[in-house]
């Protein structure tokens, strides 16, 4: 069969949809690539095929402000050449271009050849046949679009009615449909959707100090459709986010020194993310990824000897958590989503790396464990998270325990700004709303606070661990790494947590 030309007319959306997702033209276009990669010399080569659809929805107070929506179609051929990589991408889904990509890129692997540090070595895998379309509830592409405005300029409304002065809404949406296919005879179609919906209120003491005060929403991205963004009741919540962004405006300083601190799952997500899921990355350690916020202070002789946290703490890797930005059935090389089940720490003890095709040799490990994605099809296939999580105490203890355990202390709840260093270090991260804790309860709101450690003292500062009546699955959309940077989906979960002796500094004073 010859595989058919794309249109050189753009259609419309769902029409362009369907013509480069038709699998037997994505399967023939797979296999002139890949016949044309060994013919030109690589021992392996692999192929990512499909397109990306985005939609992206924002309101400003009562009117309607970007209403965007794209389709990003592709490809990206990778080949292994006498131990080197060669790549190459195009948004052309034709055999002419495919087959010329795969002389380009067998050049490019050959062209590297001199400098080559170290040859590439990937393990041996088994050929794979699947399709995995993700559950999903409403597909939030078929949704109207004014049903999406209606429900921004609703949340907006809402927080305005209870006192904001300024509140913008928005809904993100993707989907990603891709045929991974190798030289090894797999072929894997896979289809993933995701939500996130978002607001940010903002108050103003425009009569006194001029000063204002935000609140974001609280809402996590999902892998989910349109169900998700329902579920969240972001009209109830923007009319409680108008009332604690108030509230906040009013607040007293946060008080600095050293205290124990309670961490909301929707606080934590983040710190987990920086602290644990880029330090544990082994591009990182072995100083691939230097250039953009990259290398990390784990090294591969620490493995199984480093006591990163105390023993509560129980970090495990994921790709099938319901929900989970990261969950699939297979990474970007291949891998089935079972090599991606495992503790990265162990009652606080650092016991993995997350891997991608071509390092596990460089640990002496037999394979990699399923951390490989390419944020298009475009895009080389990069190490990247699958959703990592703080695993909750298998003990009863709530959240009102967590803080009964403390004299004086501080409670954060969401994520706000942070800072980390390159080597995933020395740390500081604020949140949305601050509570003090005296007592054992939980007392008034406070402003202008952050908490500041450094990781392995940080996690080794654990000593009160909520169980999963407290946990929480929260994520971004948008992790960034590499240049030319990708952006990568990922979910972290977490109970709330007690830390002893942090840092907790006032912003407003910088100390």
């Amino acid at each position: 069969m010859t595989p058919r030309r794309l249109r050189q007319d753009r259609p419309e959306p769902a029409a362009e949809q369907e013509l480069c997702l038709d699998r037997a033209f994505l399967l023939d276009l797979a296999d002139v690539a890949l016949a044309a990669a060994r013919e030109a010399g690589a021992r392996y080569a692999d192929i990512r095929l499909g397109a990306t659809r985005r939609q992206f929805v924002r309101a400003k107070e009562a009117r309607l402000d970007e209403f965007s929506e794209s389709l990003d179609p592709g490809f990206g051929l990778r080949v292994l050449v006498d131990g080197c990589w060669g790549f190459y991408g195009a948004r052309a889904l034709d055999a002419a271009t495919l087959a010329a990509a795969a002389r380009r890129a067998v050049a490019q692997a050959r062209a590297v050849a001199p400098i080559q540090a170290e040859p590439i070595v990937i393990e041996e895998t088994q050929p794979q046949e699947a399709e995995w379309i993700m559950p999903l509830g409403v597909d939030p592409f078929a949704v109207e679009a004014r049903d999406k405005v209606e429900l921004l300029l609703a949340v907006n409304a809402a927080a305005q009615e209870a006192g904001a002065d300024y509140c913008n809404a928005s809904l993100s949406f993707a989907r990603e449909d891709r045929l991974f296919a190798d030289s090894r005879g797999s072929r894997i179609f896979q289809s993933r959707t995701r939500t996130q919906p978002s607001f940010l209120v903002t108050v103003v003491d425009a009569a006194g100090s001029g000063r204002f005060a935000t609140r974001e929403s609280l809402a996590p991205a999902r892998a989910a459709g349109w169900e998700h963004a329902l579920s969240c009741d972001l009209v109830g919540e923007a009319k409680r986010a108008a009332g604690e962004a108030r509230e906040k405006l009013q607040a007293k300083p946060a008080e600095a020194g050293v205290m124990d601190v309670v961490l909301d799952p929707t606080n934590l997500w983040l710190t987990i993310h920086e602290t644990v899921g880029h330090s544990t990355e082994l591009d990182r350690a072995l100083g691939w990824e230097a250039n953009f916020a990259g290398t990390s202070f784990i090294k591969p002789h620490m493995l199984n000897a480093l006591r990163f946290g105390s023993e509560l703490m129980t970090i495990r890797a994921d790709r099938s958590q319901e929900g989970g930005l990261a969950s699939a059935a297979f990474d970007d090389d291949g891998a089935p989503r079972e090599r991606a089940e495992f503790e990265i720490v162990s009652k606080g003890v650092f016991r993995n790396f997350q891997m991608a095709l071509g390092q596990a040799h460089l640990i002496g490990a037999e394979r990699s464990n399923g951390c490989a994605y390419a944020d298009d099809p475009t895009a080389f296939p990069i190490q990247r998270m699958p959703n990592i999580s703080l695993a909750p105490n298998p003990a009863p203890c709530s959240l009102e325990a967590l803080i009964g355990g403390v004299e004086k202390g501080l409670y954060v709840v969401g994520a706000g700004s942070w800072s980390i260093d390159q080597q995933r270090d020395n740390f500081q991260f604020g949140g949305q709303l601050f509570y003090e804790i005296k007592d054992g309860r939980l007392g008034e709101m406070v402003r202008d606070a952050a908490y500041q450690s450094r990781t392995i003292a940080f996690w080794n500062a654990l000593d009160g661990l909520g169980d999963a009546s407290t946990y929480r699955l929260c994520g971004t959309f948008t992790c960034g790494k590499a240049e030319p940077m990708q952006l990568a989906p990922v979910s972290h979960g977490a109970p709330a947590a007690r830390f002893r002796g942090l840092a907790v500094l006032n912003t407003e004073r910088d100390v």
